[in-house]
């Protein structure tokens, strides 16, 4: 299963740049960020999922984007669209606990029906029992560091790790979440 969308030409990019850049400033804000951007339900994207995004393509760490990295952030949006559609199969813009675990299993995670709930509560802004748009994009890109993390200690691959307190908390703090 692919989600990846053609890259739209050069002049359209430019184009829609140049109107998320509302104050001329050549970069783009997290908060311009967040007011070009929709989940589907009228509802202004999550903050904390336009920060995550600005971060991964943020490359002069100026909590902004450049024209050149807003290519990339349009298609890694575009691919998510895509993919989000894919699991929401009674087409409601929004994920439940059983579509999100079929999401998660198809990237390759085996996690209980516990902690899918578990992860549902924690991305679920409404308390309606679902993820929508901006949130499933926070939960996997959570998911995806904490795992990458993970995997730095377990060197045998063998889903266990024995560290001590401080190096849980360096591990931790230390992530871009």
């Amino acid at each position: 299963m692919t989600f990846q969308s053609p890259m739209p030409s050069r002049e359209f990019l430019w184009d829609v740049f140049q109107r998320v850049d509302r104050d001329r400033s050549g970069f783009i804000s997290a908060d311009e960020l967040q007011q070009a951007l929709s989940n589907g339900t009228w509802s202004p994207f999550n903050p904390e999922t336009v920060r995550l995004m600005i971060g991964m393509f943020d490359r002069h760490n100026k909590g902004q984007i450049s024209f050149e990295d807003f290519g990339a952030l349009w298609k890694y949006v575009t691919d998510w669209q895509n993919c989000f559609k894919s699991f929401d199969r009674d087409n409601s813009g929004n994920i439940d606990k059983d579509e999100l675990k079929i999401a998660l299993t198809s990237f390759g995670y085996r996690l209980s029906d516990n902690l899918v709930s578990t992860m549902v509560r924690k991305f679920d802004r409404h308390g309606n029992g679902t993820i929508l748009f901006d949130d499933f994009i926070q939960a996997c890109i959570v998911l995806y560091t904490l795992t990458s993390a993970f995997r730095q200690y377990d060197t045998d691959q063998d889903g266990y790790i024995t560290i001590h307190y401080e190096q849980f908390l360096s591990m931790v703090f230390g992530l871009k979440i």
